[in-house]
């Protein structure tokens, strides 16, 4: 019985401690790494966890690639990293690690591409944003009343929501808002099937037009939009690709949150006229002036989670940073001084101190990876913090570019997140391929 209380009471606790082990903030760092780390040709990258961890090298790894603790691959094949572990890129390739806890539990597989330095041309420039979606994107719904004053919902009889999206009818494409009524009164009445698209989901569904007594025009009981604009900032141009990104968040329809497809689009240059500065629970804004036939920077080939992605038209270029600057992975990014590019007003880029209060370790894509306070006076006093029309400002440090911003905190908008910059050149990469 004494046996059978001991052995019981002794694995609860080795749970216990497996678990407050597995979920402390160090073990979590690991778990947190992304499968694939980059580091640039002759750069050095620490591993620092302080745990009883081995990083296990591959047999088929190229052993002229990196160096650990300045010694080359073919000196160790297993690595304590209970210590400080200096990993130093020698030549481009890929090395495959294992880690492993206390020497046979295998917590995380890690591959290390050693590349060439990745250089952009930093933004920070204001621009207007002009999307065109796909289809025609349903706000809301209504009621249609007939010539006998009864009142139909043949929207919300269909199973229609706002958000959806409406790309055919009767198998014809729809081009926009106006091309959808037309295709409505050209049954005169009869059954139409719609072709929609809900979070990415395709469905069909029928729905009976009405004949509104108040116009003689047949009705489907919707309010749609088919295109919107806004001021946004610059984050890089690729001088290799042409490709550039901004804002480092969606574009969302200001009605329903739907994320807009993109048929077309343009980016134009935006000048600012005025700054409503934000206050706490009163986010503020920069009121750009732009016109999108003029001006055209590029064209917008993507809107994403993580911004809007097009292909330059013309030579842009940054006054502050005439040299093209290299990146900064997450792994080299750290909590501390920084900076911001953005424009506040008709002078152009300017260029801000923050602080970088938090890195946010991510091994997949995501927009708040940095926790960012503005630190600068004369943009604090100008601005009240971070506003709306500043989202996709590249933050700097070290030279490098780090991210951009993408989010502020209501209740204070001194600070607010931004994204890394890998993830958003990731989305450039999926443009290429």
């Amino acid at each position: 019985m004494k046996k059978r209380v001991f052995k019981k009471t002794f694995g609860i606790l080795l749970s216990i401690l497996f678990l407050l082990f597995n979920y402390s903030p160090i073990v979590q760092d690991i778990v947190r790494l992304p499968a694939e780390l980059q580091i640039f040709q002759g750069d050095t990258q620490i591993l620092d966890f302080k745990l009883p961890i081995q990083a296990k090298i591959s047999d088929s790894n190229d052993v002229n690639v990196l160096k650990f603790n300045g010694d080359s691959l073919t000196s160790h094949q297993v690595y304590d990293i209970g210590k400080p572990l200096a990993i130093e890129s020698i030549n481009q390739g890929n090395v495959d690690l294992d880690f492993m806890l206390f020497g046979f539990i295998p917590i995380k597989k890690l591959t290390i591409h050693v590349t060439s330095p990745k250089k952009l041309i930093p933004g920070g420039n204001s621009i207007g944003v002009s999307l065109y979606t796909n289809g025609a994107l349903i706000v809301g719904t209504s009621e249609v009343t007939d010539d006998k004053g009864i009142t139909h919902f043949p929207a919300i009889d269909a199973g229609l929501l706002p958000g959806d999206i409406i790309e055919k009818v009767n198998g014809v494409t729809v081009k926009d808002a106006a091309h959808l009524t037309k295709l409505v009164n050209k049954v005169k009445g009869k059954s139409v099937e719609l072709g929609c698209k809900r979070d990415n989901r395709l469905f069909v569904t029928e729905i009976y037009p009405i004949l509104d007594a108040s116009d003689k025009k047949f009705r489907i009981g919707l309010w749609v939009r088919d295109s919107t604009a806004g001021v946004g900032t610059l984050t890089f141009v690729d001088p290799d690709t042409k490709y550039l990104a901004a804002l480092g968040h969606a574009i969302t329809d200001v009605d329903t949150g739907a994320l807009l497809s993109v048929k077309d689009g343009e980016i134009s240059e935006s000048t600012i006229i005025d700054v409503k500065i934000g206050k706490k629970g009163l986010p503020g804004e920069l009121v750009g002036n732009f016109s999108s036939n003029k001006n055209v920077l590029g064209t917008i080939v993507k809107n994403t989670r993580y911004g809007i992605y097009g292909k330059a038209d013309r030579k842009i270029n940054n006054p502050i940073y005439t040299k093209h600057l290299p990146i900064a992975y997450q792994h080299q990014i750290k909590p501390g001084k920084a900076t911001i590019l953005t424009t506040i007003d008709d002078t152009g880029i300017q260029e801000f101190d923050i602080q970088i209060t938090k890195v946010i370790r991510q091994a997949s894509s995501g927009s708040k990876g940095l926790v960012l306070e503005i630190t600068d006076p004369i943009l604090l006093e100008k601005t009240g913090g971070i506003v709306q029309g500043m989202s996709g400002s590249p933050i700097i440090q070290d030279g490098k570019i780090a991210g951009a911003i993408t989010h502020v905190f209501v209740n204070d908008p001194t600070k607010g997140y931004g994204i890394f910059i890998e993830w958003m050149l990731e989305e450039t990469d999926k443009i290429i391929e």
